[in-house]
C-alpha cells in the first residue's frame, strides 16, 4: 500500500495582520464612518499605525489576527472620541455665553448640513473659535430680575390711566387698559385679553415736598420732632449705619413718599384698583396713571430685541462639529495612537475570545484573551481620565484663578526687590 500524502491545514487564523499599512486601502470600507476621508493626514495617520500596532502587539514574532482594516477603524473610533471629549470640555467653557445665540443642524455623523448654518456661523468651525466673554446667561438673568424690580431689564412696560369719579372708589383697570387701546394709546398687537397683566406702578397725588422735612403736621412754622431730633421731620433719624443699608433705603424713598406720606394710598387685588380714601368732588374727571408689564410665555420670542430665545438651550444644541484632523496638534494625535491601540488590543481579545486553546500536533495553546480585554479596558479608561483630568485643569475659570495667583506671587516677589534711589 502506498503512502498518502499528508496535507495539513493551518489552524491560525488567514486574516494576520500586515507590517504596513496602505494608504490606498482606508477607503470607505476599511473605515466605518468614512468621515475624515477627505483628509489626506488623516489617511496617512491610519496607514502609519497599522506599523505602530503591528509592533506592539508583537508582531515580529507573533502573529496578530487583526485585519488592516480594524486598525484603520480604530483609528477612527480613537480621533471622534478625542473629538468629543474636547467638544465637552470646551461646551463647558462656552455654554453661559452660548446660550440663546445661533445653532445649526447636522447630519447622522455630527457634521454640518450643507447650508443650514446661519450667517453668524458660516465659513468656519465654531469647535475652533474662542467665545466671547460677556456673563451671557447672568446678563439675562440679571434682565429679568430688574424688570422684576422695575429698575432696569429689557421688559417693555406700558402706561394706561383711567379717570376719577366723585364718591367712586373701585376701578377696573383691565377696562382701563382696553379703553386706552381703543383711542390709541397702548399698541393694539400686545395681546392684553389673553394674557395676565401686572400692575408696577400707580401714579396718584405726589405728596407735597414740605412734609418730608416737617412731618406729616407741620409747616414751614412748625416742627415734626423738636425735643428728639430738633427741626426735622417725624420720620427723620440719625444713625450710623453700613452704606448698603443707605442705598436700600434710597431704593424705596421714592415708594415711600408716595405711599406712606401721600395724599391717597391705594390696593390691588385681581387686577383692580382700590383709592383710600374715596376721591372727593374736587377730583372729578381727573386721571390717574399705572405702569403695567404683560406676562409672556418664557417661549415667546420678540423681534424687536434679541431676547435669545431661540438658538443654543444646552449642550445638546452647541454649533459642535467634529474637530477636523488638520487642527489636532501633536498632543492630541499621539493621544489618538495610544487609544487606538487600546481598541485595537480590545478587537484582538474579543477574536481570540473565540477560541480559549488552539490544538497544535502533541498538544494545544491557550490565548491570552482575557488579559487582552482587560489591559484594553484599564488602558482606555486611562487614558479618558487622563485627558479630563488635563481638560478640567485648563477650564476659563482654572484659567483665570492661575493668572491671579501668578499675579500674586509676582507681588510678593517685588516686595523683596528694593527701589531705586535717585539724587539730583
Amino acid at each position: 500500500m502506498a503512502i498518502p500524502t499528508l496535507t495539513p491545514v493551518s489552524q491560525t487564523s488567514t486574516n494576520i495582520l500586515p507590517a504596513t499599512g496602505s494608504t490606498a486601502n482606508v477607503t470607505s470600507t476599511a473605515v466605518p464612518f468614512g468621515m475624515y476621508l477627505n483628509s489626506t493626514d488623516f489617511i496617512s495617520g491610519a496607514a502609519t499605525q497599522v506599523a505602530y500596532t503591528y509592533k506592539k502587539l508583537g508582531g515580529d514574532l507573533l502573529e496578530v489576527e487583526l485585519s488592516e482594516e480594524q486598525v484603520y477603524t480604530a483609528f477612527e473610533e480613537a480621533t471622534l472620541e478625542y473629538s468629543y471629549l474636547v467638544n465637552i470640555h470646551q461646551a463647558k467653557n462656552s455654554l453661559g455665553d452660548a446660550l440663546g445665540n445661533s445653532t445649526s443642524s447636522f447630519d447622522h455623523l455630527g457634521e454640518y448640513k450643507a447650508g443650514a448654518l446661519s450667517s453668524s456661523l458660516s465659513g468656519g468651525n465654531v469647535a475652533l473659535k474662542y467665545t466671547k466673554f460677556d456673563y451671557g446667561y447672568t446678563r439675562r438673568f440679571g434682565d429679568a430680575a430688574s424688570a422684576e424690580a422695575t429698575v432696569g431689564g429689557t421688559q417693555p412696560f406700558y402706561s394706561a390711566s383711567f379717570t376719577l369719579v366723585d364718591d367712586t372708589q373701585d376701578y377696573d383697570l383691565i377696562t382701563a387698559v382696553s379703553e386706552s387701546v381703543a383711542s390709541g394709546n397702548l399698541p393694539s398687537t400686545v395681546d392684553y385679553d389673553n394674557k395676565r397683566l401686572l400692575i408696577r406702578r400707580v401714579y396718584y397725588i405726589s405728596p407735597r415736598a414740605m412734609w418730608r422735612f416737617y412731618g406729616y403736621y407741620g409747616g414751614l412754622g412748625a416742627t415734626g420732632n423738636l425735643s428728639t431730633y430738633g427741626q426735622f421731620a417725624d420720620d427723620s433719624t440719625f444713625q450710623l449705619v453700613p452704606v448698603w443699608q443707605n442705598k436700600a433705603q434710597a431704593a424705596g424713598y421714592e415708594d415711600a413718599i408716595k405711599t406712606r406720606t401721600s395724599h391717597y394710598s391705594y390696593e390691588i387685588r385681581d387686577n383692580k384698583i382700590r383709592i383710600f380714601p374715596i376721591p372727593p368732588s374736587l377730583l372729578n374727571n381727573k386721571k390717574m396713571w399705572f405702569e403695567f408689564t404683560v406676562d409672556s410665555d418664557s417661549w415667546d420670542s420678540d423681534s424687536t430685541r434679541p431676547d435669545g430665545t431661540d438658538g443654543v438651550n444646552n449642550l445638546n444644541t452647541i454649533p459642535y462639529a467634529n474637530i477636523p484632523y488638520e487642527n489636532i496638534n501633536s498632543i492630541g494625535k499621539q493621544w489618538i495612537r495610544r487609544f487606538a491601540l487600546a481598541l485595537s488590543k480590545e478587537m484582538l481579545g474579543q477574536i481570540r475570545g473565540k477560541f480559549s486553546t488552539i490544538p497544535i500536533p502533541g498538544d494545544s495553546v491557550t490565548l491570552n484573551h482575557s488579559e487582552l480585554l482587560s489591559q484594553a479596558a484599564s488602558e482606555q479608561e486611562k487614558l479618558r481620565e487622563e485627558l479630563k483630568t488635563i481638560l478640567d485643569e485648563m477650564t476659563y475659570a482654572k484659567l483665570i484663578e492661575s493668572d491671579a495667583s501668578m499675579t500674586d506671587n509676582a507681588q510678593k516677589v517685588l516686595t523683596s526687590v528694593p527701589n531705586y534711589i535717585f539724587v539730583g
